[in-house]
Formats: C-alpha cells, structure tokens, sequence
C-alpha cells in the first residue's frame, strides 16, 4: 500500500472533490488550488511511512485546509483573524467530513465547481479549459491536446481565464436554475473532454485512464440529475458508458492497444452497454437530436454487433454526416472517413481524409489513418512515411507500439516480396 504510483492515483481520483470543498471554504480559487498542493506534498511524505488514510479526499480537504488557514495567520501577522464565517460556510465538522465525505453537503461541490468555471463572463474555450484545469486536473499540455492548440496559447488561455474570474468576483455558490441551464453546453462539454482524456490519455506512460472515466461518468449522472428531461445530457451519458464499456478489452496483457474489431466482445461491460442503450432510446424519443445523441447512436451500433462484421458500417457513416452538418469538425470528417473505409473502400476514403491535412497535420490518429489507408491501397512507401509522421506525434508508449505494428507489418510484406 506504500506504492508511490498508487499514491499518485489516489491524489488525482481525489482532486475534484478536494478542490470543490477547498473552494467552498475559502471562496479563492488560486487559494484553494495551493492549499490542495500544500496537503498532495503532505501525503507524499506522511503515506509512504504510514499508509493511505481510508478516505484520501477527506484527509486532503482536511490537511490541505488547515494548511491554508496556516498561511493566513502568517499572511496576517499583526493583522486579526477574520471570523471563521468569512473564510468557511461550514462548522468545523472534520471528523464529521472524514466519516462522510459523500453527505449531501459534499456530494455536489465538484458539479457546483464545474458551473462556477462555466460562467458566462468567461468565454467558451475558456470556462471549458478553466474547469478541465481546476477541475480534472489535466495538465496543460494535456488540455492543449484535447484542443489542437499548442500549449503556450492555451496556457495564456487559463492565465486570463483565472484573472477574468477573479475581476468579475464571480460568487462561488450553484448558480440558480436559470443560470444552470444558461451554463448547461458548457458543462457537458467539459465532462465529455474529461470523459476523452481518460479514455486515451494525451500524456503519460499511461494510456487509459479509468478514474477520469469514472469521474465522467458520475458527473454525467449528476447532471441528468438536474436535467432530467434533456435529451442531450441523456445522449452524453449513454455515449461515455458505451464507449467506457469497451475499457476491459481495449489493452492486451502487455498494454498495446487492441483495435475495436480485434477486441474480446466478451470482456465489454454488460451492464454498462444495457444502461447506455436504455438512454439512447429514451433520448431518441423525444425527437431532438444533437451532436451527443448522434454519437452516441453510433456508439450503440458498435455495441449491438455481436461479431465486428456485423457492425453497420453505412449507417455509422450516415451519422457522421449527420454530425458533420450538426458540429462541422476536421475530426469528425477524419471519422466519417473511417466508416466509409469500412463500408465503401480505401479510395473513396483517402479522398476525404487528404484535404484535411492542413488541419490535422499535427493530429496522430489522421497520420495513423493515413497509413493504413495507403497501406491498403498498397501504397507502402508513402504508408511507411504515414505511419513514422504517426509515431512522432504519439502521445503514449501504447500508441506508438502500435503504429510500429503497422511498420512491422509493411517491412515484413516488403522482405517477403524481395524473396519471392
């Protein structure tokens, strides 16, 4: 149990609850993050030699606040205290909180979080990379990727998203019915790029990374908790069950990643496709499609094939024409591409993936896509070329094993030319 890397997924499991109350309590969200890395420096000196606490997020809230109320009393030096009301909202209740860190006064600090950070003050790129970073914890190169953008201009992005927060004295309360619906968009694109960075990592020696899923998860059922009539949020959390279903087979043994059609259909989740597919219905039916509905719709056509080759590939590619006219997206041009590849051929795919290399060009998947394309069509040598571009741009050791599988592959049907 004194494992460090298991410390460090504790930490990262536990952040948004910590921040969420740390925020609460002290109403300054530069206040709330330094006191959280003051308790994770904390932990990693005092879990190693004594082992993990039973509750991590209800250690961290503790620790990381009595660190801050530390800071304030050397801050203030010759200064008095303010009372403790205008620091905390709460009675000092921390035995109370390590016993039950999921009582209803705690269980919606991060979903209050995430609308605080969606403010309509902020502009929309910026509430979502504000919350992914003070939320999720993502890094900032991790939220860059997750934006196509590079990790200076997104890094700016946070920077005058913090300040603008801080200018407006944005209320760090749940905002009303009203504003919560005002803010809805945002938040479910924030769960949904939540969602993506655990499902493939952008960073790391690790590829999948299932807490983050689970976050996702759970953030999306509290948000069809406050909306349980939209059809969209129920499009969203079907969408992230069906595609979190597939977790258990996605990695062999030695964490190379399996391709869906190579996949164990067997390992998939049940329970997870059957609650997705159960929400794909009900949203359907309320005849209000939207960008997650269709997604998720595609999602069910993957998990309702029993064997890869039933999967229904034309309709697959119909839906992404139909996401393509709702969202217009390079990546999801790059996807209907795909699905066209399955249904159609190499040909007719390559001529819609080619045209978006000015605005995928640092994008691995439309590299990896490229390669195998080419390599289809036998065209090795500018499918070698592909495939090395794809390499290069591989965020995890599991996505460049297996683009080297690929490379592999073409050397061996090249050698094995040269001997016939």
């Amino acid at each position: 149990m004194n494992d460090i890397a298991w410390i460090e997924t504790a930490l990262t499991g536990a952040r948004p609850q910590a921040i969420g109350a740390l925020l609460r309590y002290f109403r300054d969200l530069d206040r709330a993050e330094e006191a959280f890395q003051e308790a994770c420096l904390r932990a990693m000196k005092t879990w190693p030699v004594k082992g993990p606490p039973r509750d991590p997020a209800a250690w961290l809230i503790f620790v990381g606040r009595n660190a801050a109320l530390d800071t304030v009393r050397r801050d203030s030096r010759n200064t008095a205290l303010p009372e403790d009301a205008a620091i905390s909202d709460l009675d000092d209740a921390e035995a109370g909180m390590a016993e039950r860190l999921d009582d209803s006064q705690y269980r919606d600090d991060i979903l209050r979080l995430m609308f605080i950070c969606c403010h309509p003050d902020l502009p929309a790129t910026q509430q979502i990379a504000l919350a992914l970073r003070i939320v999720s914890g993502l890094t900032v190169r991790e939220i860059a990727n997750a934006f196509l953008v590079n990790e200076k201009a997104m890094e700016q992005r946070i920077t005058r998203a913090k300040r603008r927060v801080t200018a407006a004295d944005v209320p760090f309360a749940a905002p009303g019915a009203v504003e919560r619906a005002e803010r809805l968009a945002a938040v479910a694109a924030m769960i949904y790029l939540i969602f993506n960075e655990g499902y493939s990592s952008s960073g790391g020696e690790i590829h999948v990374r299932e807490p983050l899923c689970d976050e996702a998860i759970r953030l999306g059922r509290l948000l069809l908790r406050l909306f349980p009539a939209e059809p969209e949020i129920m499009g969203l959390l079907a969408l992230i069950l069906l595609q979190h279903a597939r977790t258990p087979a996605r990695l062999d043994a030695d964490g190379n990643i399996v391709l869906l059609e190579e996949q164990d259909r067997g390992l998939w989740s049940r329970d997870k496709i059957t609650e997705g597919l159960a929400l794909v219905d009900k949203a359907m039916r309320h005849r209000q499609p939207g960008p997650y509905q269709v997604q998720a719709a595609i999602a069910a056509l993957h998990a309702r094939a029993a064997r890869p080759e039933d999967t229904d590939w034309q309709e697959i590619a119909l839906l992404y024409a139909m996401l393509e006219r709702m969202q217009p997206s390079p990546v999801v041009t790059l996807n209907r591409a795909v699905a066209l590849f399955k249904s159609e051929g190499a040909e007719v795919a390559l001529e819609l993936v080619e045209p978006l290399a000015d605005r995928l060009s640092g994008y691995f998947y439309f590299h990896g896509v490229r390669g195998a394309l080419f390599k289809e069509l036998g065209r090795d040598s500018e499918a070698r070329t592909a495939f090395d571009k794809a390499i290069s741009l591989a965020r995890t050791p599991a996505e460049a094993a297996h683009i080297r599988e690929h490379i592999d592959r073409l050397a061996a049907g090249a050698k094995a030319e040269s001997a016939g």
